[in-house]
């Protein structure tokens, strides 16, 4: 794959969908989206989605599929086309007519307990097994295919959707904050590292919390920090969170940056993971020791014999 098939084959939209940015206005040929580089309180960043190109009104700057992936990974050509791989090539651009008439519609058709097997597996790879009661398994159709999902409601009422597969919103994109009457609030960017915190720190007196559920949300929780005598930040350890960090301390000096807790990771989730797999081989280790010993045992008592 070249940029041109990239740039051609590939949508936009469906990109920015998986860096969990959602467009701020909405129309069938365009829409408006929060600068990708930095903060802001009015949308900036006008999508065009006829001609598969988004322009940045605040800088002047024009994006193609593969250059805002540069910009939002920081990152190579090369390293952009390969992160593009994943995407379906069956994404034409349309014309102005079809972008006029046609609708993208989705519909939420059945919310239930998390019982698909795909979906527990997918928990127990992110190692969040014991936390499914916090979920629910969602399916939706978008357009006329079928989809299912882990769901994690917002405080508009729609739902983060993730999969090994996906990874959207269902209705409208919001925050998610859970109160516990507490005067401290604790902020992660999205529910897999909320859930992984609850295993990492089980809390006797839980805090109140914020799920962000993109970085580019920020803006909508500005006015929540004043509630709360302490605020505690467990971003993740890229750009985007070091942005959304500087964005609360800038409303709430005092808050604490718990990053460094897990500063070899990305994030939360990815640091629970590692230390699963260290207790693992932890119990590797004493099994083969035990073994090591039990046959050392049995040779010395052959020798005496």
């Amino acid at each position: 794959m070249n940029c041109k098939q990239a740039n051609e084959n590939i949508s936009i939209k469906e990109v920015m969908e998986s860096f969990s940015l959602f467009p701020s206005k909405e129309h069938p040929k365009t829409a408006y989206y929060y600068a990708i580089n930095r903060q802001e309180r009015t949308p900036s960043l006008l999508m065009n989605y006829v001609k598969n190109i988004a322009f940045d009104f605040g800088t002047g700057k024009q994006y193609d599929v593969v250059s805002i992936v540069q910009e939002l990974k920081q990152c190579t050509v090369s390293d952009a086309l390969e992160y593009l791989s994943r995407f379906d090539f069956s994404y034409k651009k349309p014309s102005v007519t079809e972008a006029i008439t046609t609708e993208n519609t989705n519909q939420i058709l059945e919310v239930k307990e998390v019982i698909h097997p795909a979906l527990l597996d997918y928990l127990k790879s992110r190692k969040l097994e014991s936390q499914k009661s916090a979920l629910s398994e969602v399916h939706y159709r978008i357009n006329d295919k079928r989809y299912f999902g882990l769901g994690f409601k917002n405080d508009s009422g729609g739902y983060e959707i993730r999969s090994s597969f996906s990874k959207i919103c269902l209705g409208k994109k919001d925050i998610t904050t859970i109160k516990n009457n507490s005067e401290n609030l604790k902020v992660f960017e999205g529910f897999t590292d909320y859930l992984s915190h609850k295993i990492l720190e089980p809390e006797k007196t839980p805090s109140d919390y914020l799920i962000l559920n993109s970085v580019a949300m920020v803006h909508k929780a500005s006015g929540l920090f004043g509630n709360y005598k302490s605020v505690e930040m467990y971003l993740d350890n890229d750009r985007a969170g070091e942005q959304c960090r500087d964005s609360i301390l800038k409303i709430f000096p005092e808050a604490d940056d718990r990053s460094n807790e897990y500063f070899r990771h990305q994030d939360l989730n990815d640091f629970l993971i590692s230390q699963e797999e260290k207790t693992l081989e932890n119990k590797l280790e004493k099994n083969q020791t035990a073994i090591h010993e039990s046959e050392g045992n049995r040779n010395i008592y052959r020798r005496k014999r």
